[in-house]
């Protein structure tokens, strides 16, 4: 087995360990596709277009093709799908001026400022460059006879970056807000579990971790007929709706397995895409927090993570010494 000991600012081991080599130490797991529509009432443009990008792939994600042959059919799309990450939009459909008609839409009546759009035109040397970029909200404009196979790999790739970091501060901000609402009234409700809500939002978005993520509180875990019961503070994702006394029947095999593994050794504990924090304060209190990540945990991540479960269980433990002393 691997350790890690990173050291607290006494100088003491919190006690880091790696998940030991097991079948479950190591396994796969699914994303979501990017998605990208290509919007053009050309047919071999799409055909083009999928060949170009079908081995695509930006961390660990494929592309997801959708297609639209005209404004119309687009504005449909968009409608059905809220988090496409790039379009690439010609300009002249049905109408002229069709592809600048749906960056309207899309910046002022969707109101998505998110989604990456690279307006193509087949027209060299078109009269329309300087005003679509001058007041047109689009992020790159691209004769279509010079986006090679390269380029366009290049244009989508650092495209979807850009979309990635928006998207990543803007849970960040919507977390934080959470928070700062949350910490205003968490002595006076003691709603420990709103706090801890909007820091599991604030924590996913700036690790740009999956969007899954539970914290525990496991103090006084109780363990009769083979019962073991653990109390759910705040969950995001899919353990949105997983809230009070739950079992370890409430999650899958290889989750309860690994939230187990950290109450017996009382030390966190990571895998290729997991991390189970654990922290207990002085008065005996242990809390644990799992996330799902897409990427690897690196160091800062891991400090971060840590960071951000004793702050939680400190927070937690005064709202509990505030209630037994009145």
């Amino acid at each position: 087995m691997n350790d890690l000991q990173p050291q607290t600012a006494n100088g003491e081991s919190d006690g880091l360990q790696l998940a030991p080599d097991s079948p479950h130490a190591n396994f796969g797991h699914s994303v979501e596709p990017w998605k990208l529509l290509i919007v053009d009432d050309e047919e071999i443009v799409h055909a083009v277009t999928h060949l170009a990008l079908d081995s695509f792939d930006l961390g660990g994600r494929g592309l997801e093709f959708l297609s639209a042959y005209s404004g119309a059919e687009a504005r449909e799309v968009l409608r059905e799908h809220n988090d496409i990450a790039v379009i690439l939009l010609d300009v002249v459909m049905e109408t002229d001026r069709a592809g600048l008609d749906l960056v309207h839409y899309i910046r002022h009546e969707l109101k998505n400022k998110f989604v990456r759009i690279i307006m193509r035109t087949g027209q060299p040397g078109d009269s329309l460059e300087q005003e679509v970029i001058t007041k047109y909200d689009i992020n790159d404009y691209k004769e279509k006879t010079e986006l090679t196979r390269q380029r366009l790999f290049s244009v989508v790739y650092t495209s979807l970056r850009s979309y990635s970091d928006l998207t990543a501060l803007e849970i960040n901000r919507k977390g934080l807000m959470k928070v700062i609402e949350s910490s205003a009234k968490i002595f006076e409700s003691r709603d420990i579990s709103a706090f801890s809500e909007g820091v599991l939002e604030q924590l996913t978005g700036l690790l740009y971790l999956g969007n899954d993520a539970v914290l525990i509180n496991a103090s006084g875990l109780l363990a009769r007929s083979g019962i073991e019961r653990l109390r759910i503070l705040a969950g995001i994702g899919k353990f949105k709706q997983c809230q009070g006394e739950v079992d370890f029947t409430n999650f899958d095999e290889e989750m309860a397995e690994r939230i187990k593994y950290v109450l017996q050794h009382k030390k966190s504990n990571y895998g290729d895409n997991y991390w189970v924090s654990y922290y207990v304060t002085k008065s005996g209190l242990e809390q644990i927090l799992y996330v799902s990540a897409r990427d690897v945990f690196s160091v800062p991540d891991i400090m971060m993570i840590e960071l951000f479960v004793k702050n939680v269980a400190i927070a937690h433990e005064t709202i509990a010494m505030l209630e037994g002393g009145q």
